[in-house]
């Protein structure tokens, strides 16, 4: 109960915090006609669409944040629960809860100094999990992808590109057997920079290495807390990516799900932005000093 009691405070922080910067938070719909065509997430379908469409439970707010972009809102916010099939464990939960948040004629540093400010003044400047104090006063750290991998696994930038495109088994393992455990121990919050531009379909490439996109993730003690782009607001350029996703997962054997037309349509009238999707529950359970958000939700999956 008293986690509980925490996880309330944090959460009218979160809102005061958004509110003091002219933020408007909105509330998009759960169901929605395509789930996102990311590799790496599986939705899960719910019979009995409109007129017989196939709907499926939202694993990221996204598309709909995006089209009200499109109509005009410039700083939105969103706290609510998404969903993903497959996703269990003590950072897990098929179904947990998303803050996810947007700047129109913004950049990705925008939104990295929103987070780093954010957390900060979630936490009060620092954290204590496991007896460790991390450090969470900004700015913090930013560390290239490509520097990340040269400094704990010893590859070199072309390796590093080669692999993310091309074996991304091999990629993926470094990076969770190698890069991540590295990053775990630093004292102090990072934000892991500049990722390859294979592993950010809807991120903008970076302006003068079209090799790298502008994506970021906050690593705190471990935790990977969130996922922000630069958006990528050219329609041609982000069907020809999703369109791209959809024969990856085709390849794969993995569920194919439509594009979403209406995104595609609006993001023609996004203008330049920023956002990002944290992990609310992960948040919460570093500020009540654990990893693992079955201390801080009120039930899990395994629990109903």
């Amino acid at each position: 109960m008293k986690r509980l009691r925490e996880r309330a405070r944090v959460v009218a922080d979160v809102r005061a915090f958004f509110a003091a910067r002219g933020f408007v938070e909105v509330q998009t719909p759960v169901l929605v006609p395509s789930p996102g065509l990311d590799l790496h997430l599986d939705a899960f379908e719910v019979a009995g669409g409109e007129r017989g469409a196939p709907r499926w439970l939202a694993t990221s707010p996204e598309y709909q944040m995006k089209r009200l972009l499109a109509d005009g809102l410039e700083r939105i916010v969103q706290i609510g629960p998404c969903f993903r099939r497959g996703e269990v464990g003590s950072r897990h939960n098929p179904e947990f809860t998303m803050l996810e948040w947007y700047r129109a004629n913004a950049g990705v540093e925008d939104v990295m100094r929103d987070t780093e400010q954010l957390v900060a003044a979630v936490t009060g400047g620092s954290v204590s999990v496991e007896g460790r104090r991390v450090d969470l006063r900004p700015p913090f750290e930013r560390l290239g992808v490509c520097e990340a991998f040269e400094r704990f696994a010893g590859w070199s930038r072309e390796a590093t590109l080669e692999a993310a495109a091309r074996d991304e088994d091999r990629y993926f393992r470094a990076l969770v057997d190698v890069v991540e455990p590295a990053i775990e121990k630093i004292e102090h919050g990072v934000l892991l920079v500049d990722y390859p531009a294979t592993q950010a379909s809807l991120a903008r490439k970076k302006p003068g290495d079209p090799q790298l996109a502008e994506r970021f993730e906050l690593y705190v003690a471990g935790v990977e807390l969130c996922n922000g782009f630069g958006e990528l607001v050219d329609p041609v350029e982000q069907r020809t990516r999703l369109e791209h996703d959809q024969a990856e997962r085709r390849a794969r054997g993995l569920p194919v799900y439509p594009v979403d037309e209406r995104f595609l349509e609006a993001l023609a009238r996004v203008p330049p932005s920023g956002g990002n999707a944290l992990g609310l529950d992960r948040l919460v359970a570093l500020a009540c000093g654990t990893t693992s958000i079955a201390d801080v939700v009120a039930f899990t999956a395994d629990e109903l």
